[in-house]
């Protein structure tokens, strides 16, 4: 589907307008840019000792690189761990028996509601009085991620399989498939085709969300490369922007792929 299928094109009028409100978004942008840099400035923040230690080996080695890694680990679980449970709940919503169908909606719903944060803080600091031992910030971030993270998926799991015609299962069952076989090998791939950019954007919101980690102490990049470094060198704004810089380039890998196999 091309943009042109979805709202009418403007005529010239119309296309002067586009450009002249464009070009005042631009401006105005431009000059906020320049407050922020003239405030910044103010308060030495472009300074180059402050800027230099980010560009030190022994710096990434101790900060940057292991927060990075705690980000990508807690993020590549809780993806794999959240793709799992979201199927599972997802085709338990579209069981015909009630006896499935309702208790996996009402899960599915229950950690849609609560949020992330207030999942993280009842399992790390929940977990002793529940099973007697206290888990790690990895698994209580995980376990935050799996769970909220799942629910969405679920969700998007079901409308893409609800989105199909009727007819592709009708005509599967009528060659005999049984209900197992209809949803593994007709409408599952069918709907993964449209739901793919939507569970990697999820899983874009996922990556984010491990940030939340820090507040359990959970070694991951905001924690280690913003607060660590920003400690260390009192460069808290370059510190920042470097480590948002990391997620953006993050982000937007994982926007391409999803863009890449929408095409595919």
């Amino acid at each position: 589907m091309t943009y042109a299928n979805l709202y009418e094109r403007p005529g010239p009028r119309g296309v002067r307008r586009n450009r002249a409100l464009a070009a005042l978004v631009a401006l105005a942008l431009l000059a906020l840019a320049y407050v922020v840099y003239l405030r910044f400035d103010a308060r030495d923040q472009w300074a180059a000792e402050k800027w230099t230690p980010l560009l030190r080996g022994d710096v990434w080695a101790t900060f940057i690189l292991p927060g990075l890694a705690g980000t990508l680990g807690a993020a590549v679980t809780g993806v794999i761990l959240a793709g799992l449970f979201g199927l599972v709940f997802a085709t338990a919503r579209l069981s015909e028996h009630r006896w499935i169908r309702m208790p996996a909606a009402a899960v599915v719903e229950f950690f849609r509601s609560v949020p992330l944060l207030l999942l993280i803080f009842f399992a790390f600091f929940g977990s002793y009085m529940l099973i007697g031992v206290n888990i790690s910030a990895f698994a209580a971030v995980v376990f935050g991620l799996t769970l909220y993270n799942g629910s969405v998926i679920a969700e998007i799991v079901r409308a893409g399989v609800l989105s199909l015609p009727r007819g592709q299962s009708e005509a599967a069952y009528a060659t005999g498939m049984r209900k197992g076989q209809v949803m593994r090998l007709v409408l599952l791939p069918q709907a993964f085709r449209a739901m793919m950019p939507a569970i990697v954007s999820q899983f874009v919101v996922l990556l984010k969300d491990s940030a939340l980690g820090l507040i359990v102490g959970y070694d991951e990049l905001v924690d280690r490369g913003l607060n660590g470094i920003a400690a260390n060198f009192s460069n808290v704004i370059p510190a920042a922007i470097l480590i948002a810089a990391i997620f953006i380039v993050i982000n937007l890998s994982l926007d391409r792929l999803a863009h890449r196999l929408g095409a595919r």
